[in-house]
């Protein structure tokens, strides 16, 4: 069971930074709103431990743009939106993830050849 649950972990680190950037092009959200909509994508499942180191990498990369603003409820939040390099950057890694996913789904399938 733990191998499986490494290997789960691995594919998820892989798929995190698209999951997150493809939630910004949908809108601009606030850091735990990310947290929240990936936390519930069963094999998605991170926790803000992973989240906001990645949201801080994105924005140093220029993939994200962020700005405060005030809270109905608490402190000012810190919102994240997608960069123009970010909209360049998800539609380059979504077409990745198709073709490599496409490719994976045939070998899944009996696709593959078998010696």
């Amino acid at each position: 069971m733990a191998e499986n649950d490494t290997r789960t972990s691995q594919f998820r680190k892989g798929a995190v930074e698209l999951a997150i950037l493809a939630l910004l092009d949908g809108g601009e959200l606030y850091g735990a709103e990310i947290v929240e909509r990936l936390s519930v994508l069963p094999g998605i499942a991170v926790t803000s431990g992973t989240v906001y180191p990645l949201l801080s990498r994105l924005n140093k990369a220029g993939l994200v743009d962020t700005v405060w603003r005030e809270s109905p409820v608490g402190p000012p939040r810190k919102y994240y939106r997608l960069s123009s390099a970010g909209r360049s950057d998800l539609d380059g890694m979504a077409a990745s993830w198709r073709g490599l996913s496409a490719a994976i789904d045939s070998l899944l399938e009996g696709g593959g050849s078998r010696g």
